[in-house]
């Protein structure tokens, strides 16, 4: 996995959108999206601050060997857990962006139930009104 795909997962698992981390780091969105799609050469400097906005250590960014273990944390990574990752990366990735769609899917879900709650409440109060 390269860096660059490591910066999209890191991102996605704190579920931040391009923009939101294009703003951590006071870049341009356009200027942050060449970085994930591999576009641009990656100074110390700015590796160092995609590592401290993402809240991991540069070397879990850097390293060229993709076996190991890779600890997910900060305050904004409600997922909180550990991932192993071995074999097949492109997979594993896969897995990890499926796992983050189907949260941000039950997200939605509940927020949709709440609103339909609240709806139903307002037709209540509203018909006992009319009377």
């Amino acid at each position: 996995m390269g860096v660059n795909e490591k910066v999209r997962l890191f991102r996605e698992l704190n579920q931040w959108s391009q923009e939101e981390m294009a703003e951590r780091m006071n870049m341009s969105v356009t200027g942050y999206a060449k970085i994930e799609r591999g576009e641009t050469n990656l100074s110390l400097h700015k590796l160092k601050q995609i590592a401290a906005v993402l809240q991991i250590d540069l070397i879990d960014l850097v390293s060229p060997n993709d076996n190991g273990v890779i600890l997910v944390g900060g305050e904004n990574n409600q997922n909180h857990f550990r991932n192993n990752y071995y074999g097949s990366q492109s997979a594993e990735f896969e897995i990890e962006k499926l796992k983050l769609e189907l949260k941000h899917k039950d997200d939605l879900l509940k927020q949709k139930e709440n609103e339909l709650d609240s709806l139903k409440e307002l037709i209540t109060l509203l018909k006992q009104n009319i009377k």
